[in-house]
């Protein structure tokens, strides 16, 4: 089974602000340091060790492509790595990485440039999900109580319903698709002019395949923030010594 890896990295990082930004030597989170690495770097040699994935491709900006490349041509010997140049938005970035996936791929996994502390476990059963039902994400459950509310969120909403928690799931990534699966998704939202807020969600509107959903970590975190940045360190530095001991 041919499963490729599709890495969207072409985002500007706007949330981490000027102070994380001057600290980094960059704005962009995917390229801030972390133990003298990009984060992008620890998120690839994830996917590199799993010995289920078989390609990897990068959606970057045009002036990231050529030191991104040679930085992977040196970190990442042990299958290829690939750049493309990705769009203005998530969704046009992925698509555009989705073409360069090789044509006889049987599953494609999505995955954050940003989460560097994916379980390779959790790799492993969101590839067998998808194998056997065609679509699988990774999600965790709330643990905050969830409230439905009107008017504007940030000034003067009012609680309208308190929603079950039994019923709901924080989605992250990896989500896995059969590759025809997803190439018609994008296809048929371009065609309607449908952009949505992660790659289910495309998948979600053929109606073909349910999405499994595979049970995520709190550790998998999405580094989008300053603050994200210790927790960071915290992480790897747990799973630099578990390494050690192992």
């Amino acid at each position: 089974m041919k499963v490729a890896v599709i890495l969207p990295a072409a985002g500007l990082g706007t949330r981490m602000g000027r102070t994380s930004a001057e600290t980094a030597g960059t704005s962009r989170k995917q390229f801030m340091l972390l133990e003298g690495s990009p984060i992008l770097l620890h998120t690839v040699r994830k996917f590199a060790a799993s010995d289920r994935v078989s390609e990897i491709v990068i959606a970057l900006r045009r002036e990231d492509l050529e030191a991104v490349g040679e930085l992977l041509r040196q970190e990442i010997r042990n299958k290829p790595v690939r750049v493309v140049e990705g769009g203005n938005s998530r969704q046009e970035s992925v698509e555009r990485a989705l073409a360069a996936v090789s044509p006889d791929t049987d599953l494609v996994a999505v995955h954050d440039a940003v989460r560097p502390f994916i379980d390779l476990e959790i790799i492993d059963k969101a590839i067998d999900e998808a194998h056997e039902y065609g679509a699988a994400i990774v999600g965790i459950v709330p643990t905050d109580t969830v409230k439905q509310v009107s008017g504007a969120q940030a000034t003067g909403a009012k609680v309208r319903s308190t929603i079950s928690r039994e019923r709901l799931v924080l989605a992250q990534t990896p989500q896995v698709f059969r590759y025809d699966l997803l190439k018609q998704a994008f296809e048929v939202a371009r065609r309607d002019g449908f952009v949505g807020t992660d790659e289910s969600s495309l998948v979600e509107r053929l109606e073909q395949v349910e999405v499994r959903v595979v049970m995520g970590s709190d550790r998998n975190i999405k580094i989008t923030k300053p603050g994200d940045m210790d927790l960071a360190r915290l992480f790897l530095e747990q799973e630099t010594a578990r390494q050690a001991l192992s």
